[in-house]
């Protein structure tokens, strides 16, 4: 396993350890990295109107659209470190 799959699957168990809600700004950024870097490029059609959610999930990871694993996880690794550090 490659060093930077081993410190995204650190960082993806440590975030959950956050004391503080890092927003939903963050929080949709480190879902968009996340999905992106596990399973590429967004696929399907954008959830409905009163979707709220779930289209702002759609349209953050739709963002990363090109973007490869390698570097989807190096900056999913940078989020969680930000998270992390304004949690102290």
């Amino acid at each position: 396993m490659s060093d930077i799959k081993k410190k995204f699957e650190a960082a993806s168990k440590n975030v959950t350890k956050a004391k503080k809600d890092p927003g939903n700004d963050l929080k949709l950024k480190l879902y968009a990295h996340y999905k992106q870097a596990t399973e590429g490029d967004v696929k399907g059609a954008r959830p409905g109107f009163m979707d709220f959610v779930g289209g702002a999930k759609y349209d953050a990871w739709a963002k990363l659209k090109g973007m490869t694993g390698e570097d989807a996880m190096k900056a999913y690794i940078k989020l969680v470190e930000r998270v992390l550090r304004d949690d102290e």
